[in-house]
């Protein structure tokens, strides 16, 4: 599947900046990503693509981006080798950065955990259809970037867990869990469990 452009209404189309929103949204999503395991921090474009090379199609992880202007990118093994993807950020959303003229926005959504796991489930988009940030200093070539089903299949399949962050055998539960109902807080168990299963609702 390719991901579709849809309608994005951000905090500016609604009116009004809210520096503490942002802070919380922003929080809230390194919150998870640490959690995650698959958070490798401020490695290189470089260092994210020796880390995936001989990894299967559809590894990723998430790093420190290397362009100024964005705080993180998805790094990802295609069909062709590894690739990054920068993540956008404006009051309150997140998406993958979008190059192509027929797609000026990708969906969004609140925090970047979401957004893994909604590309995860999903399918694929394109290569043409996000930047690259492996090279921040290079503006992108329009002629490069033709028909939408040209690119290089973005395909999520598992993420690469940093060696040092490998997570514990409660995560892991935790995840398993998540995968099997999406009503954890209704289950039959002592209330640390739930809060515990709460704090992490993703099963990526």
């Amino acid at each position: 599947m390719i991901a579709r452009a849809v309608t994005i209404f951000h905090y500016e189309e609604r009116g009004g900046c809210d520096p503490a929103e942002d802070l919380r949204c922003i929080t809230t999503s390194f919150q998870y990503l640490r959690t995650s395991g698959w958070y490798w921090g401020s490695i290189s474009a470089g260092e994210a693509r020796e880390a995936l090379l001989k990894k299967s199609e559809g590894t990723f992880l998430v790093r420190d981006s290397s362009h100024p202007q964005y705080m993180l990118a998805l790094s990802v093994k295609t069909r062709c080798g590894p690739t990054s993807v920068r993540i956008e950020y404006s009051r309150g959303s997140f998406w993958l950065d979008s190059i192509s003229p027929g797609l000026p926005h990708l969906q969004s959504f609140p925090d970047v955990l979401s957004l893994i796991q909604h590309y995860t489930a999903s399918g694929h988009m394109t290569q043409d259809q996000a930047s690259n940030d492996s090279h921040p200093q290079t503006k992108p070539d329009p002629a490069k970037h033709m028909a939408k089903d040209s690119g290089v299949p973005l395909k999520l399949t598992q993420p690469l867990h940093k060696p040092e962050a490998f997570p514990s055998l409660q995560h892991l539960t935790r995840i398993t869990i998540n995968r099997h109902t999406n009503w954890p807080d209704q289950l039959p168990l002592p209330k640390p469990l739930l809060h515990y299963l709460q704090d992490y609702r993703f099963h990526i």
